[in-house]
């Protein structure tokens, strides 16, 4: 992304920033750190308007290294029994690319509860559900970054385009069906607006070259 490092870092190392761009979490806030200690979280989704499924974790960074890049590492956790997601661990690692602009990657994993069931529900859905939501996400924060439209604001762009692309299968269906079914395939072929977020100019599968960072290992040792 065509970025400024230390902008980009804010927005994603201050919870009131992160939280407006991440698809992922409804609520993030630091919780009272303890001098010399990693900083210790609390995260919530909100999954219906009266439910929201809360965890807790903890994270530290390294903002100055030898080579120009940062990185950003965390564990969590959520004790809530409607949360699939047991407890895990990720970074995120920032990467300055030669001739301007930043790499931002990331790499996580976690262990499902519920069993079998949990286990057959995460590969069925919800980890391709995740996969997909980290990467809208990303585009939503490059857009943010690039190009000064708000979250908020690209949101709105997201669902007008999705209501538009809904509302064109829906008349050619009623009007000309024969065509239904190539406006239909149009609606999920083309590429969304250039202000609406889309998970696919985001890279799924990380170079065979990306390690874990050390700073990952550190906090799993804690």
């Amino acid at each position: 992304m065509d970025a400024d490092l230390d902008e980009l870092w804010a927005r994603t190392q201050e919870p009131s920033q992160h939280q407006r761009w991440d698809l992922r979490f409804t609520e993030i806030d630091y919780l009272p750190q303890v001098p010399g200690e990693p900083r210790h979280f609390r995260y919530g989704t909100r999954v219906l308007p009266f439910l929201t499924v809360a965890g807790t974790g903890i994270s530290a960074g390294e903002k100055r290294r030898a080579d120009g890049t940062r990185t950003s590492a965390l564990r969590f956790a959520s004790p809530h029994p409607l949360s699939l997601l047991r407890e895990g661990s990720g970074y995120w690692r920032y990467v300055p690319v030669p001739g301007g602009g930043i790499r931002f990657l990331t790499g996580y994993d976690y262990r499902p509860r519920w069993g079998r069931f949990g286990a057959l529900a995460d590969r069925a859905v919800f980890r391709p559900l995740m996969g997909w939501a980290t990467a809208w996400s990303f585009d939503r924060l490059r857009i943010w970054l690039e190009r000064g439209i708000t979250p908020e604001r690209q949101l709105l762009h997201a669902l007008a385009e999705v209501a538009v692309r809904l509302g064109s299968v829906a008349a050619a269906a009623v009007a000309a069906p024969m065509v239904a079914p190539a406006v239909l395939a149009l609606a999920f072929v083309l590429p969304p607006l250039p202000t609406t977020p889309a998970a696919r100019r985001c890279l799924r599968n990380p170079p065979a070259r990306t390690r874990t960072p050390r700073v990952l290992a550190t906090l799993q040792e804690k």
